[in-house]
């Protein structure tokens, strides 16, 4: 099982061939790689799921709602 966290892609960055986009994780604007998931190319306004600085997924605004639910769970030591 991997640990990933919901974020919304702000937009995509410069260079870096088209595989490093600015995301917004719970107000905070991270660099991430959304190079695995080049098949489709990610778009500004999607919603993916990080793994250690990599987009792993994509998902939408229900599952990064669901996915930051469960997180908030873990933090508090707490059963569904």
């Amino acid at each position: 099982m991997c640990l990933g966290i919901p974020g919304q892609v702000v937009e995509i960055l410069d260079g870096y061939h088209g595989q490093l986009a600015l995301v917004d994780v719970s107000g905070e604007q991270r660099k991430v790689n959304i190079g695995l998931l080049q098949d489709d190319p990610v778009r500004p306004g999607e919603w993916v799921i990080i793994h250690m600085g990599l987009a792993v997924e994509r998902t939408d605004a229900a599952g990064a709602r669901a996915a930051l639910a469960g997180l908030e769970l873990m933090g508090r030591g707490e059963l569904p």
